[in-house]
C-alpha cells in the first residue's frame, strides 16, 4: 500500500491530485488537533533566538491517528530562514563534514562547493545540483545503516542548541544532538520509503527541519502494505518523530514549487545574521532546491561512548510527557536577539 502512494504522488504524466494532501499552511484539518503551546517562565518567550519566532507564538498540531508525530509550523523568521539556508549551503557543504560528492573527486584538495559554485560558470553549473546530502556527528554509514565510534566529528554547537530548544518545547527533556543529515533535494528528487532505526535509542526523537521549496511527506505504519498519510511541508516547517511514529514507513515522493518564499518576508537590509552578498548566492540556489536538516539521538542515555557496554533498553521503555517540561537559557542567545 504505501508503494501504491509513493508511486501516485510520484508520477509525473499526469500528475497527481493533490487535494487529499493535509496543509497546515491555511486552515487546520480536521485530520490534525491543535496543542496549546507552554513556555517555561523563566525562558523570556518573546525574544527571538536562532531565527526562531517567540515560542508563544508557535502553532503545533498532532495527528491523533499517528501516535507521536508532531509538526510545527514554520517557527522561523525571514531572518532565520536566510540564516539557516545560507549555513547549510556555505558552511555545512565543506570539510570535515562528509558529502555525497566527496567519492567523484569534483573538488580540488583546498575546494569547497560553495566556492566553485559561487563563481557562476559552466562547472559551477554542472556540480551545483550534484550536492545530494552532508553528515557530522556521528557519520550514518550508508551501506552498513550503523554509527561507529570511529567515524565522527564535532556537532556544530548551533544545531544542537536550536534542536535542544525545539525538543525542550515539545517535552523532550534529555535530547542531544549527536548525529545529523542534511539532504539536499533538486525538484525531481524523491526520497523512498524507509524506517529510521540505525539509532539505538528509540525513545529519543528525530527531529526535521526543512527549507526552501516544498515537499510531499508521506508516512504509513510499521508495514508496508500498510496505507499512508500525505502532508506538505513547507520552508521552516518542524517534523517530529517520536514515540510509535518512529518506527513507521515514510518518505518523500514528490518537491513542489512553494507557493510563498517566506524567507523574503521581511526586509533584508536589517539582517543581521547572513551576510547580503551570501545570501543573494543562496537565494538563487534555494530557488530549485529543498533543504531538509535531520538530527537524532545515537547513544542512549547511560551512555558517553557507543563502545560503552550496557544492557538494551526497550524502544518505548519510557513514557513521553509532551510539554511537561521548561526551554533552557541558551548559551547563544545574544547572538541571535
Amino acid at each position: 500500500m504505501f508503494k501504491d502512494y509513493f508511486k501516485y504522488y510520484k508520477r509525473r504524466n499526469p500528475p497527481p491530485e493533490l487535494e487529499s494532501v493535509i496543509d497546515l499552511s491555511n486552515s487546520a484539518s480536521e485530520q490534525v488537533r491543535k496543542l496549546p503551546v507552554q513556555c517555561a517562565t523563566q525562558y523570556e518567550t518573546d525574544k527571538t533566538i536562532f531565527g526562531l519566532k517567540p515560542i508563544n507564538s508557535w502553532e503545533i498540531f498532532e495527528l491523533p491517528h499517528i501516535p507521536g508525530l508532531i509538526f510545527i509550523r514554520n517557527p522561523f523568521t525571514s531572518s532565520g530562514q536566510r540564516y539557516w539556508i545560507t549555513r547549510c549551503f556555505k558552511d555545512y557543504s565543506r570539510k570535515p563534514n562528509k558529502l555525497n560528492i566527496d567519492v567523484h573527486d569534483v573538488l580540488g584538495e583546498k575546494e569547497t562547493w560553495w566556492d566553485v559554485c559561487t563563481k557562476g560558470d559552466r562547472r559551477a553549473a554542472l556540480l551545483i545540483p550534484k550536492l545530494r546530502w552532508a553528515t557530522f556527528g556521528y557519520h550514518h554509514n550508508w551501506d552498513t545503516k550503523h554509527y561507529t565510534e570511529e567515524n565522527k566529528i564535532e556537532m556544530p554547537i548551533e544545531v544542537e542548541e536550536i534542536t535542544k530548544v525545539i525538543a525542550k518545547a515539545l517535552g523532550f527533556d534529555n535530547f542531544n544532538a549527536e548525529a545529523a543529515i542534511i539532504n539536499f533535494y533538486r525538484m525531481n528528487s524523491t526520497l523512498a520509503g524507509h524506517v529510521d532505526h540505525s539509532e539505538d535509542n528509540l525513545d529519543a526523537p528525530l527531529i526535521s527541519v526543512s527549507f526552501g521549496q516544498s515537499a510531499i511527506f508521506l508516512i504509513g505504519g510499521s508495514k508496508y502494505e500498510d496505507p499512508a498519510h500525505a502532508l506538505f511541508i513547507h520552508s521552516g516547517d518542524v517534523v517530529v518523530m517520536s514515540g510509535e511514529s518512529r518506527l513507521r514507513y515514510h518518505g518523500i515522493p514528490r518537491i513542489v514549487r512553494a507557493c510563498k518564499t517566506p524567507w523574503d518576508d521581511e526586509e533584508l537590509r536589517d539582517d543581521v545574521l547572513v551576510d547580503s552578498k551570501d545570501w543573494c548566492t543562496a537565494k538563487s540556489f534555494i530557488s530549485d532546491a529543498r533543504i531538509n536538516i535531520n538530527v537524532r539521538r545515537v547513544l542512549r542515555p547511560e551512555q558517553m561512548t557507543l563502545t560503552t557496554c550496557q544492557p538494551r533498553r526497550t524502544w518505548f521503555s519510557s513514557r513521553i510527557s509532551i510539554f511537561s517540561s521548561a526551554i533552557f537559557t541558551l548559551n547563544l542567545v545574544n547572538k541571535f536577539k
